[in-house]
């Protein structure tokens, strides 16, 4: 299975983006799908993530102003991204969980400048 995020770029604070992550090759359901983010020297951190059933859960940091959904026929997973700020500055990855085994995507650039 492979994973590919699309969507990244520069943007102006309060600006948004949409990201989008599909997958390929041998593709299933995956129970979860999730974004990530990871700034120059911080950890990896969990942005939002989506079941196949449609449940959601964020970080703290972006509630309410991002918003995960998935489309689980195309096996694909969104993240819409507003009211963007400098400290979302990361490159975004694109995780998919299946039967006890995580999947990642390449990770896609967000820049937001101020």
């Amino acid at each position: 299975v492979q994973l590919q995020a699309s969507g990244g770029g520069l943007v102006q604070a309060g600006g948004s983006l949409r990201l989008s992550c599909g997958a390929s090759g041998r593709t299933f359901n995956f129970n979860w799908m999730a974004w990530y983010r990871q700034a120059p020297g911080k950890q990896r951190d969990m942005v939002a993530m989506i079941s196949n059933v449609g449940s959601t859960i964020y970080g703290d940091s972006v509630k309410g102003r991002f918003a995960i959904s998935r489309d689980n026929p195309r096996n694909m997973v969104h993240l819409q991204m507003n009211s963007l700020k400098p400290e979302d500055t990361a490159v975004y990855y694109c995780n998919g969980f299946h039967a006890g085994k995580n999947y990642w995507g390449q990770g896609t650039q967000v820049t937001v400048s101020s």
